[in-house]
């Protein structure tokens, strides 16, 4: 795992040095572990190549995390491109370097009115799910509905704007019709799953799902599949970052939670070490502390996913790997120091 030391000795001197002393201290016995997601190092959010999984897992291991989650995107693993042999390569290099494959990420949307949208999200799923058999991952995260991302040849990926205020499933019929469409298309990828004896986590990402963790309780209440859980994002609360509003999701949603994902795109070497800048899509800090603190309570020891999935600029320039190494070690030593000393109170 890294630590201060761990980290100068991989060659991040001066990134983990000196943690904010001001980070929550005490101690809960229930620890969780640390993974990377592909896409931070799949050549759409910065200047340079993108890097296989193969090398993401070696890439895994060099920067301390223990697991690696795959998200099933162009070009590092769409299982369109990942044949037997790319798999089995992927699984022995899994094996040799003692990373996890903890997850398959996938990029549904079943909230389309156009019939062959739906249909094709439901053929995709079917390859997804058959590469998690292939790699013996366990668990696949889906989406209810994804805007997608735009990818110029020659230009930095990035998200199809959506209606950011119209989340309203149970009042407006329009966005009604578009929740029973995600929830038809998420049982029959439930369903599909079970018969592979998968499961699956619901992320709370928009749209369709409303910033916060209600929507997405809710949907997987009324999925009624026993093996569907949720992944819950704090980043994705946005402004809702109160102490009380993250101790009520980790808390309501705990016993369901499968997967949490991080943000490494607002750390940043500060005076005492380093802390948060302001999340970008909301423009405050993400209120990690209480709420990793109230999952660990719950029980949770599954993963903790570091992403970096937004442009990488830095000092008015698209940033290359090594601006995203440095993002992953900063982001890495802040979140072990809180979950090694969450909050108690």
């Amino acid at each position: 795992m890294l630590d201060a030391r761990g980290a100068r000795d991989n060659g991040f001197g001066g990134i983990v040095s000196g943690i904010d002393a001001r980070l929550p201290r005490g101690r809960l016995e229930v620890f969780v572990k640390f993974a990377l997601l592909t896409v931070s190092y799949a050549g759409l959010f910065y200047d340079g190549p993108a890097l296989s999984v193969v090398d993401q897992v070696r890439k895994a291991r060099q920067l301390g995390f223990d697991g690696l989650a795959i998200e099933t995107k162009r070009p590092v693993a769409s299982p369109l491109d990942l044949g037997r042999s790319d798999r089995q390569a992927i699984r022995a290099a899994a094996d040799a370097e003692g990373i996890e494959l903890c997850a398959i990420e996938s990029l549904s949307n079943f909230a389309s009115p156009i019939m062959e949208e739906r249909e094709n999200n439901l053929a995709m799923m079917r390859l997804v799910l058959d590469l998690a058999v292939d790699l013996g991952v366990p668990l696949v995260k889906v989406f209810a509905a994804w805007p997608g991302l735009v990818n110029d040849e020659d230009d930095t990926a990035s998200y199809v704007p959506y209606e950011k205020g119209n989340y309203y499933a149970r009042l407006y019929p329009a966005d009604l019709r578009r929740w029973h469409r995600a929830l038809d298309g998420l049982r029959e990828t439930a369903d599909l799953a079970a018969q592979r004896g998968l499961t699956l986590a619901l992320q709370n990402h928009a749209p369709v799902l409303r910033p916060g963790y209600e929507d997405t309780l809710a949907m997987m209440r009324e999925l009624d599949r026993s093996n569907v859980g949720l992944c819950l994002d704090a980043p994705l609360f946005k402004e809702r970052q109160s102490d009380a509003y993250v101790k009520e999701a980790a808390r309501v949603c705990g016993a369901h939670v499968l997967l949490t994902h991080y943000g490494a795109w607002n750390f940043v070497d500060g005076e005492e070490g380093v802390e948060q800048g302001p999340c970008p899509s909301f423009g405050g800090p993400v209120n990690y502390a209480p709420f990793l603190a109230e999952l660990q309570r719950a029980g949770y020891d599954g993963y903790l996913v570091s992403e970096y999935c937004l442009p990488c600029v830095k000092d008015h320039r698209l940033g290359g790997i090594d601006d995203i190494d440095r993002a992953n070690a900063m982001a890495l030593a802040y979140m072990k120091q809180l979950v090694e000393s969450p909050q108690t109170v």
